[in-house]
């Protein structure tokens, strides 16, 4: 199938002496009416786009407010080439905090997709942890509770005594941070409660490295099945005597 088209080429006044700006007119076809726009240069090679004209000419003249289709300079990209100016420091400096350098100076009018390709998979940071990560305790931090005891309005509230298999264990460790010790113990940790596993001696000569801070301030100690059957008794035999008291009253 034949294109009948419609050549006209003239000088164009907007690019240097001896530049020459051709159309071309689609007379028929599916593209009919369309205008193709070339430019020459003086020693005749031609240029079908403005990239190109900008890559020949770039050096030597500004191209920003260039229109390559209509062949002038357009005040609207002369506006928004002094709004860019002011935006950006070509010498490489940025002049507005809030931009990602580095600012693309060939070509800067186009804006041109880039698709970024991850070539390497970022660590998390908690992939770089191990174990439980729990906040690790001060030792001897329960010595700050001692002479604290509960009170209300009528004075303090109960004393409560160690049993004799429960041995406190630390420099100058007294029965009632003993006591408040293994209750922090019980309420807080865990882990099975077990007490200190060195040896006395070793303890209280350098605590500060054979000292379990997770484990209450007492002497290794070990429960028997008679020993919990012992408590449960003593459990029983209390909730026996608060039911006779309640309907006693």
């Amino acid at each position: 199938m034949n294109i009948s088209i419609e050549k006209k080429r003239a000088d164009c006044s907007a690019l240097p002496k001896g530049w020459q700006r051709e159309e071309v007119l689609r007379k028929t076809g599916l593209s009919a009416g369309k205008v193709d726009v070339y430019y020459y240069s003086p020693t005749g090679k031609k240029f079908r786009s403005k990239p190109e004209l900008v890559r020949y000419l770039g050096d030597s003249m500004d191209l920003s407010c260039f229109d390559f289709q209509q062949g002038q300079i357009n005040t609207m990209l002369l506006c928004k080439a002094k709004k860019a100016r002011a935006q950006f420091d070509y010498r490489g400096v940025r002049s507005d905090a809030s931009l990602v350098p580095p600012i693309r100076q060939t070509a800067s009018i186009f804006k041109q997709p880039v698709t970024v390709y991850k070539t390497q998979e970022s660590k998390v940071k908690t992939d770089l942890k191990q174990g439980t990560q729990e906040k690790p305790k001060q030792l001897f931090w329960e010595k700050r509770l001692e002479n604290l005891t509960a009170c209300d309005a009528n004075g303090v509230i109960g004393t409560t005594s160690l049993p004799k298999y429960i041995k406190p264990l630390g420099p100058f460790t007294s029965d009632a941070t003993t006591i408040q010790s293994l209750a922090t113990a019980l309420h807080v940790s865990s882990q099975p409660i077990t007490g200190q596993t060195g040896l006395k001696q070793t303890i209280m000569e350098n605590p500060g490295v054979f000292l379990n801070p997770e484990q209450p301030l007492i002497a290794s100690v070990t429960i028997t099945k008679d020993d919990v059957r012992r408590q449960e008794d003593r459990v029983k035999r209390a909730r026996q005597r608060l039911r006779e008291a309640l309907v006693a009253a």
